[in-house]
């Protein structure tokens, strides 16, 4: 019988193999390993629900979705549903996806357990160094924004809203990351 994990990584290679926006399954893949190696330092740390929530942490991005948040979500729950796994289990994954992503500059983006802290830092660690300039690239790309703009200024975002509905250049997503 196939194991919930090995369910779990089938099922994110073929979503997103065909990806070219910086999350195809390189980027899951290093922040697995990331996220396991980063959870050695935290023995009470539930490295299953670690695992499964950095394998699946970006299935419901709304990135993924057409910009739209609740067709990810529902994408996410589903699919968590698909692999079997107890209402608990599910629960708690759910529960360390939602605060691992960036939701923009000035958005705080705090952790209420160890397992999210440990994916939130494993899937930040992936957007630093030339990989994620490279990503960052990638996505901006993707989404026909513009590289650079001199007279279009980082800005800062009031809440996750606004930031989603930004389309700043990917230079400035730097200063504002």
């Amino acid at each position: 019988m196939e194991s919930i994990t090995s369910k779990a990584e089938d099922v994110v290679k073929s979503f997103l193999a065909k990806d070219g926006s910086g999350h195809d399954w390189w980027h899951i893949h290093r922040v697995r390993n990331n996220a396991l190696m980063l959870a050695k330092a935290y023995p009470q740390a539930d490295l299953q629900v670690v695992e499964l929530a950095a394998l699946l942490h970006d299935m419901g991005d709304y990135k993924l979705h057409n910009n739209d948040v609740e067709a990810g979500n529902q994408f996410l729950n589903e699919t968590i549903n698909s692999l079997g796994v107890d209402n608990e289990l599910g629960k708690r994954i759910l529960e360390v996806i939602a605060q691992v992503s960036y939701k923009g500059a000035g958005v705080e983006t705090d952790t209420t357990t160890i397992e999210a802290a440990i994916v939130q830092d494993a899937d930040r660690l992936d957007a630093v160094g030339a990989i994620g300039v490279a990503r960052a690239f990638a996505y901006g790309g993707s989404k026909h924004r513009l590289m650079y703009d001199p007279d279009q200024k980082p800005e800062s975002h009031d809440d996750f809203e606004s930031y989603r509905n930004a389309e700043g250049t990917t230079i400035n997503h730097f200063y504002e990351k």
